[in-house]
Formats: C-alpha cells, sequence, structure tokens
C-alpha cells in the first residue's frame, strides 16, 4: 500500500519556549494519530514555520523525501496574508513534488468548543462579559473569519461576545475591554468582571499582549505546553488534511 502523502503543518513561529513546545505538542498528537488512522500506509509528518523560527517552509518541504507528495496545513486560526501569500507562494514555488496548500484551521465551531473550555477552565461566571482576543490582520478576509469565530462563540456560550484585535485592525484589544467593562457596569448592582477568550494558538508575543490588555481575567491559548493538545485541535487538521489530500489524487 501507497504511504499517505505527507502532511506538513506550518504555524507562524514564535521567539517562546513555551510556544514552541506546545506547537510541537500539537505536531506529535497530530503525527500519533494519523498512524492509528492510517496503519499501514501513515503519512510523514513535518512541523515548519512562515516566520521567526526554523525551519521555513521550503527547508521543511525539503526535509521529505523527493518528489513525495505533500498536503501543507497552515497552523493558522484564519486565512490571512500568511496563507494567501506565503504559504500560496511557498507551495507554488514547490516544483520537485506534487503539494496542495490546505485550509486554515479556522473558523470552526470546533474551536469555540476550546475556547469555552478554556473559559470554563478560567472560571467564568453567569455575569461575566466576554471579549474574543484575536491577534489582528491587515487582511479583510482574516478580520471576518476572526468575527465569525465570535459569533460561534457566543452561540455555543449563549451571551454576547466581542472582539479586541492585538495588532493591524480595529477596535485594539484594550479599548474592547473598556468598552466591555463599560457596557457590563451600566445599571448592575456590582461590576461584572471582563473575561478575555484567548484566540491564539499558544503562548508567545501577542498572549503576553493580551494579559496586560487590562481584563479582569484571561484565559489560557487553545495549546498549553506540557498539556495534550485538544482532540478538537487534532481532529481540525486531520479534517483540513484529508480534504487537500482529495485534491491530490
Amino acid at each position: 500500500m501507497h504511504r499517505q502523502p505527507a502532511l506538513v503543518g506550518i504555524s507562524h513561529g514564535t521567539s517562546s519556549p513555551d510556544g514552541r513546545r506546545a506547537v510541537r505538542g500539537l505536531r506529535d498528537a497530530v503525527a500519533a494519530e494519523v498512524t492509528m488512522r492510517y496503519p499501514d500506509a501513515a503519512p510523514s509528518v513535518r512541523l515548519g514555520h512562515v516566520d521567526v523560527e526554523q525551519p521555513d517552509v521550503p527547508a521543511t518541504l525539503g526535509s521529505l523525501d523527493p518528489g513525495e507528495p505533500t498536503v501543507v496545513v497552515p497552523l493558522l486560526l484564519s486565512a490571512g496574508y500568511h496563507v494567501h501569500v506565503d504559504l500560496t507562494e511557498a507551495v507554488a514555488a514547490a516544483s520537485d513534488r506534487p503539494v496542495v496548500l490546505a485550509a486554515a484551521l479556522g473558523p470552526d465551531d470546533r474551536l469555540a468548543t476550546v475556547l469555552l473550555r478554556r473559559l470554563t477552565e478560567a472560571g467564568l461566571r453567569d455575569d461575566d462579559r466576554i471579549v474574543l482576543a484575536v491577534a489582528g490582520s491587515s487582511d479583510r478576509r482574516a478580520v471576518e473569519h476572526c468575527r465569525d469565530m465570535a459569533g460561534r462563540l457566543a452561540a455555543a456560550s449563549a451571551r454576547e461576545v466581542t472582539v479586541g484585535f492585538l495588532s493591524a485592525a480595529e477596535p485594539a484589544l484594550p479599548g474592547a475591554v473598556d468598552a466591555a467593562r463599560r457596557a457590563a457596569g451600566s445599571g448592575a448592582p456590582r461590576s461584572p468582571r471582563v473575561v478575555l477568550a484567548n484566540f491564539l494558538l499558544a503562548p508567545g508575543y501577542f498572549d503576553d499582549l493580551a494579559r496586560r490588555a487590562g481584563a479582569d481575567v484571561t484565559a489560557r491559548p487553545l495549546l498549553v505546553p506540557g498539556e495534550p493538545a485538544p482532540p478538537e485541535l487534532v481532529e481540525i487538521v486531520l479534517d483540513r488534511y484529508a480534504a487537500a489530500s482529495a485534491r491530490l489524487s
């Protein structure tokens, strides 16, 4: 039986040791799951990065066997510049093998499930105001994906969710936190807390910024170093891989 196409997960990259460990944990969980799903034809699994870290995309593809069919899965929560430009160009330049680019991880209802779990772990109360903290992008498609995720989290939590961006888009996260606090305090006998749902893949620079944005509570990101990767995230990666693999054949 022929081996399945290689699965190359490409994260943004981070200088945070905790962030790197968390993302490697996702890679390891994906590798373990594909071995179970394809026991006689398990694909190669690689992890590369679009920025900050090495190996970059060309080096990651170059680590595979020559000509090995490959699916590049963006380990990115929305499809912005890195997906539409950086990864699209890198895949087009890989002329030594059949290679396709899968969809980004979000938006997806399963991400809302993980976000709600992180909020519950953080001690979410019935009267808390939720702000979804996202990295932000100059690409309006990525911004719309993040607003879509806010709607999905609102549906999952049965309460209002607003959005704050850490870069490149408005409203900026500190302003979104302030607005949520003002809205929470109007007519309330006591001021409800503002709680951040942390729509970031792993610890790192943006996670540090989110924790300084003025919320009362900040939930942990989707991936936590030293803890198993959420099964929903592993499932999304493999769903994106399977859908793109069908295009190869």
